[in-house]
């Protein structure tokens, strides 16, 4: 494998991330997401996966995003028997979005991100380095 290979593979994990950071915004803007009739469910949580896919050129496996789905889990429920979404019995359904487990997903992604980053950084610098003892 040569260094624009590992360039490459380096920057499908940065798409990946970026895409998965996108997921987590929109998780934590919806939040507070809650549904237009009582009884209608709320904003349900995005989740992301990935895949590795080989890649014939390179004869190396990357990563892609699989697929974006919805976290099947359980909505909060609230009693607040005077809110206009309330149900029959008083309780308002809840997105189930965690804050604190975004947060985390965040950080992890954005240093996965940074990693990637780093790496292409160090590769961009061999090659220039490599450039250099050549034309001496």
């Amino acid at each position: 494998m040569d260094l624009k290979d590992a360039i490459s593979i380096s920057a499908s994990g940065m798409r990946a991330q970026g895409t998965r950071l996108r997921i987590i915004a929109e998780n934590i803007a919806n939040a507070d997401s809650m549904g237009a009739r009582p009884g209608d469910d709320p904003y349900r949580r995005k989740t992301i996966m990935f895949e590795n896919v080989l890649d014939r050129q390179m004869n190396a496996d990357v990563v892609r995003v699989a697929e974006i789905g919805r976290d099947l889990s359980d909505f909060s429920l609230s009693y607040q028997p005077t809110h206009p979404l309330a149900d029959d019995n008083g309780y308002v359904k809840r997105p189930n979005v965690n804050a604190l487990i975004e947060m985390t997903d965040m950080t992890e992604a954005q240093r996965s991100y940074e990693a990637n980053m780093s790496l292409i950084d160090s590769s961009r610098s061999m090659i220039q380095k490599t450039i250099d003892l050549i034309s001496r």
